[in-house]
């Protein structure tokens, strides 16, 4: 039989990581998430450009987490045109059209630069 036994608690564990969190600088987010809009709209297939030129981006930030999304506000008889570009769609006369998926190639880059910037913060504190 194998047992464990521990004493004490995360007191220094957990302020390192209040700390960690308080010193990430939300606002360098801004940076990226313009960057993100750029890319997308790069990466958009263009017909019109209109889906392209749509793309927004919004930080929101939560109890213990910050959250960045990106948004497409072009919506034709309700239906999000980014999204069915990358997904695909049916067609009126039953064919189907395949979707090309150019967000997550286009977003990766990124999140990779706000991943090793978040990693670069933590490790300052």
């Amino acid at each position: 039989m194998i047992s464990f036994r521990q004493k004490g608690d995360f007191k220094k564990l957990s302020g390192y990581l209040e700390k960690a969190k308080e010193v990430f600088n939300i606002g360098i987010l801004d940076r990226y998430g313009e960057e993100g809009v750029r890319a997308l709209a790069e990466a958009t297939p263009k017909d019109t450009g209109l889906t392209a030129a749509s793309w927004r981006y919004r930080i929101v930030r939560g109890e213990g987490s910050v959250t960045i999304s990106f948004d497409n506000t072009n919506f034709q008889n309700g239906v999000p045109i980014a999204i069915i570009l990358q997904y695909g769609h049916a067609t009126r006369n039953g064919g189907y059209v395949q979707g090309i998926d150019y967000i997550n190639p286009a977003l990766r880059p990124v999140f990779e630069k706000i991943a090793d910037a978040a990693w670069e913060e933590v490790k300052r504190v």
